[in-house]
C-alpha cells in the first residue's frame, strides 16, 4: 500500500514541484508551492464543485430537515424514511459533499510528505529521469522565509482563510420554538462552535509542521474559498 501510495502521489506530486522550482524565476520554493497547489486545485476542480454545491444544498434544506426530525422525533425509521424522500426530491446526495474532501486527503498528505523529506538531497534521488534534479533545494521563500521551518504568520492565516471560506457557508436558519427546540438550539451551538474550532485546529497543525504546508493549505483554501463565492453568485442569479 506504501509503494502504490509514493507511486501515485508522493512521486508524481515531488517531481512537480521540482520541475516548478527549476523553471520558476530565481528558483523561489514558495512561488513553486503556489504554482503546484494551482495545478492540484485545478486537478480536483471537478470534484471540488460537486463537493461545494452539496454541502451548500444540504445547508439549504436544514430547515425541511429539522420538520421532519421534529414530525417523527418518537419514531426514527419513519424519520429516515422521510429524509431519504427529501434527499430524493432535492436530489441532494448527503454522502456527495464527504467523497471529494476524501479524495483530496492523499494529495494533502502527499505534499506533507514531500515537505518532511522530499526536499532532502537522498527524496531528490526520486526525481524523474527527464527532469533536472538539483544538488539542493533551497527552502528560502523571498529571501527570508524558510518554508522548511513552521511559520505562526502563515498558520494564522491559514487559520482565517478556513474561518471565511467555513462562513461562507453558513445558511441563517429560523428561530426554533416548541417541541425539539432545546435540541435544534444545541445544534446550532455545535455549528457555531465548529466554526471556529477548524480554524484554531488549521492553526496548530500550521504551527506543527513545515511552513511550506501552511502555505499550501492557505492557498487551497483561498481558492476554495473564491470558487464557493463564485458559484452562489452564479446560482444568486439563476
Amino acid at each position: 500500500m506504501s509503494q502504490i501510495f509514493n507511486v501515485i502521489f508522493y512521486q508524481p506530486i515531488l517531481n512537480l514541484l521540482v520541475f516548478l522550482y527549476n523553471i520558476v524565476p530565481g528558483h523561489d520554493i514558495g512561488l513553486a508551492i503556489i504554482i503546484m497547489t494551482v495545478i492540484i486545485k485545478l486537478i480536483l476542480l471537478p470534484l471540488s464543485k460537486q463537493s461545494i454545491k452539496s454541502q451548500k444544498s444540504l445547508q439549504e434544506l436544514q430547515p425541511k430537515i429539522d420538520e421532519i426530525k421534529k414530525k417523527f422525533a418518537d419514531n426514527k425509521e419513519e424519520q429516515g424514511r422521510a429524509m431519504m424522500q427529501l434527499y430524493k426530491e432535492e436530489k441532494v446526495n448527503p454522502f456527495s459533499s464527504c467523497l471529494p474532501l476524501l479524495i483530496q486527503l492523499p494529495f494533502l498528505w502527499a505534499v506533507f510528505m514531500v515537505f518532511r523529506a522530499g526536499l532532502s538531497g537522498q527524496s531528490l534521488n526520486l526525481v524523474y529521469s527527464f527532469i533536472y534534479r538539483p544538488e539542493f533545494i533551497n527552502t528560502m521563500s523571498l529571501g527570508f522565509i524558510d518554508l522548511a521551518k513552521s511559520n505562526i504568520i502563515l498558520a494564522v492565516l491559514a487559520g482565517l482563510a478556513q474561518f471565511w471560506q467555513a462562513k461562507m457557508m453558513i445558511t441563517k436558519r429560523p428561530e426554533v420554538r416548541g417541541n425539539g427546540a432545546k435540541d435544534e438550539d444545541m445544534m446550532a451551538i455545535m455549528n457555531k462552535q465548529m466554526l471556529y474550532i477548524m480554524p484554531a485546529l488549521t492553526v496548530f497543525i500550521g504551527l506543527s509542521f513545515p511552513g511550506g504546508l501552511a502555505l499550501y493549505w492557505l492557498i487551497t483554501t483561498l481558492l476554495t474559498a473564491l470558487q464557493q463565492l463564485y458559484l452562489f453568485k452564479q446560482k444568486e442569479k439563476i
